[in-house]
């Protein structure tokens, strides 16, 4: 048995290893991402015991040593010998790959994860790891270190409850950044709860004095994560619409309801992972929606026989929608395995969402009115937005793609190595024309703010001055037309004044970019320039400054006494093309900040950008309280 059980080490050492030289392979990414995922893999393993209907509560603490404890109340791991490998089936769940939590027939229908590889990554990837398992009266312990076995399982005392504790401290050796974000983890967290109706889960924060703790329990699952989607939004009519069913062993469940603005917000999850490309499912849902408005729309005379009929785009316009499966064998495809490929999914999903939307129209005529109505008047937008279009095509066509009157662009044609700065006002535009590089750098004033396009529709985007200018220059089209190969210039640098101002035209660009061009910033394209706040100089010692710590800092080098000439800019237009090109424009020395998204938490985006460029001032006024304390430098 002892050497069995030495061999059986032996290959299991071999398979942390590998975790351990490549953890990017099984994590991500040793960022931030990366850390936090080992979270997830834990808590995802506590969900699959509520998704079995045998647990109802997990409790998550953020220790003072930046270590996690996962607590739930489901059957706990089991702790009989896995006869396969002679040693406790805990032990083979956190030491052994793929190794999965099916034991015989007390497995999962369904479960989420990383299918089996969840614990022991985490295991590998920590400083130490120790578990604990309430079961059959008794209390288990094993602890681990870097993956390894400190000792066997052994009993420490009696208990009269079920479940398994999990504590892990992340390792320095492998994370460039161990201390856990409380926001990133709440958000995750809380979209676990909605997807799982009546699962408690508990976050508690014990690193400061004040000890942060909140709760996320939602009896209405995906209904009620539909409505905090929607709280910053005008919502169409009151219902939330909710269809549930299960076909061909898919259990479907989908809620929607429509708000008043013009984006659409659809978000499609398989065992509570989250599909940020969708797939089969989510393809089931939008055959479904389309063809039963079209035929509601046809048999109830919304739309008359020669009219063509709405597109899916056009009812989906203002639409929030969960989509949740649950499948016993997922198949996921593409690059980064984020999209289902499970044909059955499609036509469960499509069937349980056309016969009772079909049967929620027909009893709610009223609702039915205003989504359709609302569907009629996007797509005529649609049609002059396509208009206006298919005129700025034939211009560039006849022209000869004739750009913007206003941009000074580069005489390098390898987009590679050319950037765009967008500048507000002429000002600035003449200062950064003057400073630029020629070869490589473009510059695109702009006058004035641009439109907020969180509240047009395309139609109307597409008339402004300022949005057609930036249109033609980047060379990509928009919407359906985007085509991130006709990009003109791999660098897209938002240059802007450090003041309430400035940051307001680059939150309206950004939120054009997200809504109408997201791939420029997926594919890492958008930036935000840096320009200093305050010019310092003493004794012909000239120093840049760009924070108010950094001010203070230089202060203390230079000492601190009358000799100190300090200059704080106001705007891009104070400082002369030189100085322009020595702080903000000069690669060598710049600061550019990448803008970056994470498609795991488009909802939460969304959210943000409704808040702040959406129609109600409340919750504008809410996040800016709750988020002045991280802004720097405000100039008012």
């Amino acid at each position: 048995m002892s050497a069995e059980y030495g061999a059986d080490q032996i290959q299991i050492l071999e398979g942390l290893e590998a975790v351990r030289k490549r953890p990017g392979m099984y994590i991500g990414s040793t960022s931030s991402k990366g850390l936090h995922h080992l979270v997830y893999e834990i808590v995802d393993n506590a969900v699959d015991e509520a998704l079995a209907g045998v647990c109802d509560s997990i409790e998550v603490t953020i220790n003072k040593d930046n270590s996690i404890t996962v607590v739930d109340n489901g059957r706990g791991i089991p702790v009989g010998i896995n006869h396969k490998k002679g040693i406790p089936a805990v032990e083979v769940v956190f030491t052994i790959l793929h190794a999965g939590g099916k034991f015989g027939g007390g497995g999962y229908k369904v479960s989420g994860g990383l299918h089996g590889v969840g614990a022991s990554v985490v295991n590998a990837l920590s400083e130490w790891l120790e578990v604990m398992i309430y079961q059959d009266g008794k209390i288990h312990k094993q602890r681990f270190e870097r993956g390894k076995v400190v000792y066997p399982l052994k009993v420490i005392g009696d208990t009269d409850r079920t479940g398994t504790t999990v504590t892990f401290l992340p390792d320095k050796e492998i994370f460039e950044e161990t201390v856990y974000d409380y926001e990133i983890l709440k958000q995750r967290l809380r979209e676990m709860a909605f997807l799982t109706k009546n699962l408690k889960i508990i976050l508690i924060d014990d690193r400061d004095e004040t000890k942060k703790e909140e709760e996320f329990h939602y009896a209405g699952g995906i209904k009620e994560y539909v409505e905090y989607l929607n709280k910053h939004k005008d919502a169409l009519y009151t219902d939330i619409i909710y269809c549930e069913g299960t076909r061909d062993d898919v259990y479907v469940e989908v809620a929607m309801q429509h708000n008043g603005t013009y984006s659409e917000g659809c978000y499609s999850f398989v065992n509570n992972i989250t599909t940020p490309e969708g797939g089969t499912h989510l393809t089931g849902f939008k055959n479904a929606l389309t063809k039963t408005f079209n035929d509601y729309a046809r048999n109830n005379k919304f739309l008359k026989d020669n009219e063509s009929s709405l597109s899916g785009e056009d009812i989906r316009e203002g639409l929030t929608a969960i989509i949740s499966i649950k499948i016993p064998e997922p198949q996921f495809e593409g690059q980064t395995k984020q999209k289902l490929g499970n044909s059955e999914a499609r036509g469960a999903v499509d069937g349980i969402v056309s016969e009772q939307l079909t049967y929620f129209l027909e009893q709610n005529p009223s609702i039915a009115k205003m989504i359709l109505e609302k569907s009629i008047l996007a797509q005529r937008a649609r049609d002059a937005a396509r208009k206006a279009r298919d005129l700025t095509r034939r211009k560039t066509a006849l022209e000869g793609m004739s750009l913007p009157g206003k941009l000074a662009d580069c005489s390098d044609k390898d987009p590679k190595n050319c950037e765009i700065y967008i500048v507000e006002g002429d000002s600035a535009g003449g200062s950064a024309k003057t400073a630029r590089s020629r070869a490589t750098q473009a510059i695109l004033p702009l006058r004035g703010k641009i439109l907020n396009v969180e509240k047009s529709r395309l139609d109307k985007i597409l008339v402004n001055n300022e949005i057609k200018a930036m249109i033609t220059a980047f060379g990509t089209g928009i919407s359906d037309d985007f085509d991130i190969s006709k990009l003109r210039y791999h660098k897209i640098i938002i240059m802007t004044d450090a003041d309430v101002d400035g940051s307001h035209i680059s939150t309206l660009l950004l939120t054009f970019f997200y809504r109408f061009m997201p791939d420029l910033i997926r594919e890492g394209h958008v930036y935000l320039a840096q320009p200093p706040l305050y010019k310092v100089e003493k004794n012909k010692t000239v120093k840049y400054v760009y924070s108010d710590e950094e001010l203070d800092r230089v202060l203390t080098d230079l000492g601190r006494d009358g000799n100190n000439k300090i200059q704080r800019y106001k705007g891009l237009g104070e400082m002369d093309a030189e100085q322009l090109w020595d702080t903000t424009m000069d690669p060598e020395k710049r600061i550019l900040l990448k803008v970056i998204i994470d498609d795991e938490e488009s909802s939460e985006i969304d959210m943000t950008f409704t808040t702040l460029m959406g129609d109600k001032v409340e919750p504008r006024r809410e996040f800016i309280e709750k988020n002045a304390k991280y802004v720097r430098n405000l100039d008012i």
